[in-house]
């Protein structure tokens, strides 16, 4: 039986895939990480080196993008159509996918969708993307697609949570930023099982539907 995982921010941490954890993932299954995935930053050899290690993995390595990834050279890699969506193939079965798109894995349909707004962004201009935040052409185009699937999913994976579960874990009602209303709509109008997200470095359940995820991997189906 193929399993789905899942795992929060990994900043380059090859040593989490090394863990227990990681070991009761088996051929064929999914883990899946929710952004600020780390591991192409610089594009060196030992990089490369660790990026083919991951693609050579039994199981199949899907990740998104955080607000600290080098989405330049994640653009670099070739986009193919896998899944149902556009995914861009790093090395073997290391993939990178797409936001916005809507994939159909192992017969469950899972939207994900990464990227956010950075509260460092003034510390580290030098390696800073303004392409983090989404374009408005990129929110509309992800809607037409939730639109095409009746807003009916199974898993929803982001980076970046809801407003609605920002305000939850933060306890803050920070500005605005059009991926927090477009959550926010995705939160309202879909139907979903599980809404998993990173970027707040925490492992902690929100009933009834929502999860954030740090350094825990978790099975998708059991949560």
């Amino acid at each position: 039986m193929i399993l789905i995982y899942v795992t929060g921010d990994m900043h380059g941490d090859i040593s989490r895939l090394r863990s227990r954890s990681a070991r009761k993932l088996k051929k064929g299954d999914y883990l899946i990480v929710c952004g600020d995935f780390g591991f192409l930053w610089e594009g060196s050899k030992k990089e490369r080196r660790i990026l083919k290690w991951l693609g050579k993995r039994k199981y199949t390595v899907l990740f998104i993008e955080g607000t600290h990834d080098n989405l330049d050279l994640i653009n670099e890699y070739p986009v193919s159509q896998w899944s149902g969506g556009s995914v861009h193939e790093i090395s073997g079965k290391l993939k990178h996918l797409i936001r916005g798109s809507v994939f159909e894995i192992d017969g469950f349909k899972i939207f994900a969708f990464g990227g956010g707004e950075s509260d460092d962004a003034d510390l580290r201009k030098s390696c800073w993307w303004s392409e983090e935040m989404p374009t408005l052409a990129e929110l509309s185009k992800a809607r037409d697609k939730l639109l095409e699937h009746d807003n009916k999913l199974d898993y929803i994976f982001t980076h970046q949570s809801s407003r609605h579960m920002k305000r939850v874990i933060t306890m803050h009602d920070n500005d605005t930023n059009v991926l927090d209303v477009f959550f926010d709509a995705v939160r309202d109008h879909c139907k979903y099982k599980q809404w998993f997200f990173g970027g707040y470095h925490i492992n902690k359940k929100i009933p009834p539907s929502e999860m954030a995820l740090f350094n825990a991997i978790v099975e998708v189906t059991k949560v």
